[in-house]
């Protein structure tokens, strides 16, 4: 009875940061996102609670199995669960750079940064269990197009000074 305990809580534990994220961050959606200058190619707000509730479910369970084949937390497990939390936490802190502190250029350093963090975990993940880093390739993919749109934003919206005020 406790692996399936294990596997939602691992399933679910992705979902906490996002869900927080958006909370904290939803009214800065109609306030300020929907000003900004954005490519004919981003997708609709509608799509991105779909796209990252079966993301986050995704990933969530490929670590449950990563977990599982190394034995729990081993030592064994330090290199692609931290990697694995590392990028998660710098999944979880972009929407509050991008939408709470509308901050372009940090929100740009932060998916960069993820992006790289995400590659290494499937990378370590391949090793271990084929299906997790299988996984996580639906991931990426949106990364890729959600590290295009930022940096697209980026560039269309530049900072103007006072934009505090």
């Amino acid at each position: 009875g406790r692996m399936w305990a294990y596997t939602v809580g691992f399933t679910i534990l992705p979902h906490v940061g996002g869900f927080l994220g958006w909370f904290l961050n939803r009214k800065e959606i109609p306030a300020w996102y929907e000003k900004l200058k954005k490519p004919s190619w981003c997708p609709s707000r509608k799509v991105f609670p779909v796209a990252w509730t079966m993301l986050y479910t995704g990933m969530g369970y490929a670590s449950y199995l990563v977990w599982n084949d190394l034995g729990g937390c081993s030592s064994k497990a330090i290199v692609p669960l931290g990697l694995y939390g590392a990028q998660l936490v710098l999944n979880w802190a972009w929407p509050p750079l991008f939408f709470g502190a509308r901050n372009l250029n940090m929100a740009l350093a932060d998916i960069l940064c993820l992006d790289g963090l995400a590659l290494g975990t499937l990378c370590s993940w391949y090793r271990i269990n084929r299906l997790a880093a299988l996984l996580l390739l639906p991931y990426l993919g949106w990364l890729a197009m959600a590290t295009c749109l930022t940096i697209r934003i980026w560039k269309d919206n530049p900072e103007k000074p006072g934009k505090n005020d």
